[in-house]
């Protein structure tokens, strides 16, 4: 992240996902990665391309990529549950965003 960007300033945050994707033969995987500035998260997802199914590798590409991302998603979640736990039980009321 850029420091002293006009949206640091305004208050704007900007976070970075990259999505990385290959295919091993008839698995697709799919590797996210998330950088907030102050952490990076990552996660992986793959998709199985049944052999009975036709050689479509972008639908393998949208089956890895969500899995990956909802993993993410679900790191989010529990950092921000940690998070807000922990400064309630420093006793700072009004932690909680749900």
């Amino acid at each position: 992240m850029s420091e002293g960007s006009a949206d640091e300033r305004s208050g704007t945050k900007s976070w970075k996902i990259r999505l990385y994707l290959f295919e091993e033969n008839d698995v697709t995987v799919a590797r996210a990665v998330l950088e907030t500035g102050d952490n990076t998260l990552e996660s992986r997802g793959e998709s199985h391309r049944s052999s009975h199914d036709p050689q479509v590798p972008e639908v393998g590409d949208e089956f890895a990529a969500g899995r990956a991302l909802v993993g993410v998603g679900h790191q989010l979640l529990r950092a921000g549950t940690a998070d807000s736990e922990a400064l309630e039980h420093q006793g700072l009321h009004g932690a909680r965003h749900h």
